[in-house]
This record gives structure tokens, sequence and C-alpha cells, in this order.
């Protein structure tokens, strides 16, 4: 399988409603962290994401999180990655 486009070095934050939401596996979404059909064409599928009730949640950006597609901070062991204030 391929290797995901790195959409980002940190976590998107976010306060979600209710809802089923698509998060971008592939990292070539223009409106990360959602999929916007740019996969198309790859090895990669959006992943659904079931939310019961509102919260906050820190999704991936990196592509890398072991548990998707929620951050594990995955993106703290790619190379060239530089510490910043989260």
């Amino acid at each position: 399988m391929s290797e995901p486009k790195i959409a980002g070095d940190r976590s998107i934050k976010l306060e979600l409603e209710p809802g089923t939401y698509w998060w971008c596996a592939c990292g070539q979404a223009q409106k990360q962290p959602w999929c916007d059909g740019s996969h198309k064409g790859t090895d990669f599928n959006p992943l659904k994401y079931e939310v019961t009730e509102a919260k906050r949640v820190s999704l991936c950006a990196c592509k890398h999180t072991k548990n998707p597609p929620l951050c594990d901070h995955a993106h703290r062991e790619l190379p060239g990655y530089t510490p910043k204030p989260e």
C-alpha cells in the first residue's frame, strides 16, 4: 500500500456535533481533515467516523496514527518533525 501524504505536523482540534464524518486517510483533501474525494485512483479510502454526542476531538493530520482518525502523536516520530507549542 502507498504512503499517505502528510497533511500537517500537528493534530486538528475540532468541536464536533453528533453525526457521521468521513476522515481523509490519503492526506490529499483540500479541506483537512475531511474527505473531498481526492483519494480517487489511489489505494486509500476515507474512514467513517461516528460521533454520538458533542465533543472536542484531536484528529490526525499526519495520517500515520495507529488509532485513526484520532491523533496519537505519531507526527512526533516523522522525519523532520520540529516540536512546536500545541
